[in-house]
């Protein structure tokens, strides 16, 4: 006959847990894991910098096209797209950009902006994160 505390024996026995190697086999898979993850998210900050400064660059050489297409000429800095301006027939249009663009965090100041009035173009530059955005 069986006695109350031999079953709680034997039910307690035959409970099984992880072993140490398994635990260990566990932590070393996610040390694995983690160690191709963190890499690859470094740099997920750096990337989100260079892709505003693109679209920052690409919007200004936008708003500078539009201004060309409204006045006959370039602009003579980046400042006047946020100005209303009127064009030789009288047609007032703009601002063309709401306001200035700010550069991601840790580049350069400003956008660069440098025209050449001879041959009727322009570049838009920023700098930063060992990168250079750069929009002709």
């Amino acid at each position: 006959m069986f006695q109350w505390w031999t079953k709680k024996r034997l039910t307690v026995a035959n409970q099984r847990g992880f072993t140490l190697i398994e635990l260990m086999i566990v932590v070393a898979i996610i040390g694995i894991l983690a160690a191709i993850a963190i890499p690859l998210y470094a740099n997920v900050q750096a990337r989100a910098r260079i892709a505003k400064a693109q679209a920052d660059a690409r919007a200004l050489a936008s708003a500078v096209s539009i201004y060309s297409a409204h006045m006959g000429n370039l602009p003579p800095t980046l400042a006047a797209l946020s100005v209303s301006v009127s064009n030789a027939q009288g047609q007032v249009a703009g601002p063309f950009m709401s306001g200035t663009v700010a550069t991601p965090t840790g580049w350069s100041p400003t956008y660069a902006y440098n025209l050449s009035l001879a041959a009727g173009t322009f570049n838009i530059s920023a700098t930063g994160d060992l990168t250079t955005v750069s929009l002709p």
